[in-house]
């Protein structure tokens, strides 16, 4: 029983012991010394092969595209790589510390998963390729230029400026337009006129804001067609041919107004939608 107070008396001793507690303090900095070095030296090595690196990729026969997302892999996988040896600098295995988390790793599994879906989106637009940096895209009616791919998501810059960061996971389960894959892009042009208008004088002043325009392709040639009618209105299309997909919102927004200027100065009837009220005489029941 002695021996058990003994030990006890020398235990506490020690706890309270000031030499005994600095050094616990002074070779837990050396630890974080040691961990902030090694990140150091790893992120060093990062800025070191990252701009030769990405050269190389230029220069071989890989696209913007391809040299982008592998810049972002090596960077990833050399600062992941720095920080494990980080953490085990200063004592900590991070294979001990996943195996014993139990629960609480499932449950942090369970908040990574979105992190995770992106990944492999990301992963998988790297390899399906429906569109690449530079592209013209809309998705899910957002339109823009495709600024960069990263393992979390796909960067579009907007015809306003503004940077748009859509989650891998969204595009990858969405229905992705491309106005970049084909040479010539179709541009349309809704416009509606009275029913009394004459057709082929309407066709006949549309056409000829499209012809020789070195922006509209001759083949396959500009056209009007009916879309819809009723008894008051007519809806016709223009339908021209862009020979650059990358003028299409300029374009669209330029004809558009021109449209209007020669069918108003030619005198064409273009009816609005209009709503007619019908007053309704309501008899008020006065009290008694």
């Amino acid at each position: 029983m002695s021996t058990l107070f003994t030990s006890i008396a020398n235990r506490l001793q020690n706890v309270f012991n000031l030499e005994v507690i600095g050094d616990q303090i002074a070779q837990g900095l050396i630890n974080l010394v040691v961990a902030l070095v090694t990140f150091a030296v790893f992120y060093g090595l990062w800025k070191i092969v990252d701009v030769p690196l990405y050269a190389s990729f230029q220069k071989s026969k890989l696209d913007k595209t391809s040299a982008r997302f592998l810049r972002t892999l090596v960077r990833y996988a050399i600062l992941t790589f720095g920080a494990i040896q980080a953490l085990n600098a200063v004592g900590i295995n991070m294979a001990a510390i996943v195996t014993s988390l139990g629960l609480v790793g499932l449950t942090v599994g369970f908040a990574a998963r979105d992190a995770l879906s992106n990944l492999i989106s990301g992963l998988l637009i790297f390899w399906d390729r429906p569109f690449v940096i530079d592209d013209l895209v809309e998705i899910n009616g957002l339109y823009g230029r495709v600024e960069t791919i990263t393992l979390r998501s796909t960067r579009i810059v907007t015809v306003d400026g503004r940077m748009l960061a859509v989650p891998n996971s969204v595009v990858i389960n969405s229905t992705v337009i491309s106005y970049t894959n084909f040479p010539q892009l179709r541009l349309d042009i809704d416009v509606t006129v009275a029913v009394h208008e004459n057709l082929d004088r309407v066709r006949q002043i549309l056409l000829s804001l499209v012809d020789d325009h070195s922006l509209f392709a001759d083949t396959p040639p500009a056209k009007v067609v009916v879309t819809a009618l009723n008894d008051y209105n007519v809806a016709l299309q223009l339908q021209v041919w862009l020979r650059n997909e990358r003028t299409h919102i300029s374009e669209r927004f330029a004809l558009r107004e021109k449209v209007f200027t020669a069918l108003t100065a030619a005198g064409i009837d273009m009816p609005f939608e209009t709503i007619q009220l019908t007053p309704v005489a309501v008899q008020l029941q006065s009290e008694v």
